[in-house]
């Protein structure tokens, strides 16, 4: 936290009691805030002393003044290496689409998420990122919660969710472990969506967005007066999602006494809210998720054995992409189609040379991120297609000019679209098939056809048909 306490979020704001909310939050994170109410004060304050030592802001999009986009590019021109985050209360990604192409880092949508304000301030300042291109998003396009959605043919990926798919079908609960953005929010969803209980409560807590003095009461609940500020009685998580299902987000930051108290609710079905007399009984089946192995934590001492016990009859792990390297084409097509569907967006198709380049990277943040890089190089686009040059700072990473990209060096071996994102005839696939296994297998004839499952004389017609030389 001493590197979060020199820093300072300018808020464009001119709502009070939402300043407050989001100042108190940024708290948390070590951030000190600046609030000010419109956008002629935010420029002038850009040139003051405390400007000077600015590392995000943060504006609402009813801000009195400019045009929120207006705004954004006239503060991206004055600092264009400070990161800017747009609050807006539209769920359409119009606005965001819009924002982001004026120069905005990210966008928020209100009322504004504990968890999804402390992503988003964290990932705009991540230092090892000095661009935006493979920075996440905090807001993601809308799910749809079933497995069909979940995409990829890599075995260990397809074990999963056949696992996902038969645990969904029972009562108990389920453990999903995985690397951050590898999908495991869109799983248990999922499951849910799946189970007998897809009509009863669902809710959602991420341990590691909720304080630790609150976390407590947040899943047990409390009564009025059960602790100094308990204004008023709450019911807590467990207690609402009786009969459904509870997705506990990050459970290995629980600290290791609620963990203890956890377990023995989930063992007797019997949760007593802090300062209450008397206990409720329940029926919650807990979709827990973690981005580490609690196994491994467990045998650290950082889990605690009964709670690991009873969250995991049944554990579940999600590879990270860069396990299964070769869904990305896959995946890639897939959020283009779906990006494509949003306002303010078109349908784009993508080239063989982008799709190596995203290939070559091993994607710290899994699918998530993957998402993310399409969504801001659809923004950017200008053709139909996205290119090797739409993702500049890949190809500066991996060293390699991104026109000078071929598929065929990462294994590839066959371009399946033409430069502009349309498939190539298959007669044209067919023949480089041909030349690929000639070549591979230098020329022995015989060999080539029987790895090409045809006879030598199918072979030998094919390669008049298709004018290829047997030399090739």
């Amino acid at each position: 936290m001493v590197e979060g306490d020199n820093r300072l979020l300018m808020l464009i704001d001119d709502e009070p009691a939402q300043s407050r909310l989001i100042s108190a939050l940024a708290a948390r994170e070590g951030w000190r805030t600046l609030v000010v109410g419109d956008s002629e004060t935010a420029i002038a304050t850009l040139g003051t002393r405390q400007g000077m030592q600015l590392s995000a802001i943060i504006l609402d999009q009813w801000v009195p003044g400019d045009d929120a986009c207006t705004l954004i590019a006239e503060l991206k021109k004055r600092r264009p290496a400070l990161p800017i985050l747009m609050l807006t209360a539209s769920a359409s990604p119009l606005l965001a689409v819009e924002a982001m192409r004026a120069g905005a880092t990210d966008y928020l949508i209100k009322p504004v998420a504990p968890d999804r304000l402390m992503l988003a301030l964290r990932s705009a300042t991540k230092r090892e990122a000095p661009r935006d291109e493979l920075q996440p998003l905090t807001e993601k396009l809308g799910q749809v919660l079933d497995f069909d959605a979940m995409i990829g043919n890599a075995p260990n990926f397809r074990a999963s969710l056949a696992k996902a798919a038969k645990t969904a079908r029972g009562h108990g609960n389920v453990l999903i472990e995985g690397e951050n953005g590898s999908g495991k929010e869109m799983l248990v969803r999922a499951m849910h969506a799946a189970s007998p209980r897809a009509r009863a409560p669902l809710r959602l807590i991420n341990a590691r967005a909720v304080p630790p003095g609150s976390i407590e009461s947040v899943l047990f609940g409390h009564e009025q007066g059960a602790f100094p500020g308990a204004f008023e009685r709450q019911i807590g998580a467990l207690q609402h999602c009786d009969g459904g299902s509870l997705v506990l987000d990050e459970v290995d930051r629980l600290p290791m006494d609620l963990q203890e108290k956890l377990a023995e609710v989930l063992r007797t079905g019997v949760v007593r809210p802090v300062g209450a007399r008397h206990g409720f009984r329940i029926d919650v089946r807990v979709l827990s998720a973690s981005n580490l192995p609690v196994s491994a934590l467990g045998a650290a001492g950082y889990f605690h054995p009964s709670l690991h016990e009873v969250l995991a009859p049944v554990t579940i792990t999600l590879p990270p992409l860069r396990e299964r390297s070769g869904d990305i084409a896959a995946l890639a097509r897939h959020f283009l189609a779906r990006i494509g569907e949003q306002p303010g967006l078109r349908s784009l198709t993508i080239t063989d040379g982008a799709l190596a380049l995203l290939a070559a990277y091993d994607w710290p943040g899994n699918v998530r991120q993957l998402q993310t890089v399409l969504f801001r190089a659809a923004v950017f686009c200008d053709g139909d297609a996205l290119t090797a040059d739409s993702f500049p700072q890949l190809s500066d990473m991996l060293g390699q000019p991104a026109e000078a990209r071929d598929p065929r060096q990462d294994g590839v071996g066959v371009m399946l679209y033409t430069d502009d994102g349309n498939l190539r005839s298959l007669d044209d696939i067919e023949a480089d098939v041909i030349r690929l296994a000639i070549g591979h297998y230098r020329g022995r004839m015989t060999e080539v056809a029987r790895r090409l499952g045809i006879g030598r004389s199918t072979l030998y017609r094919k390669l008049g048909d298709l004018g290829i030389e047997s030399a090739a």
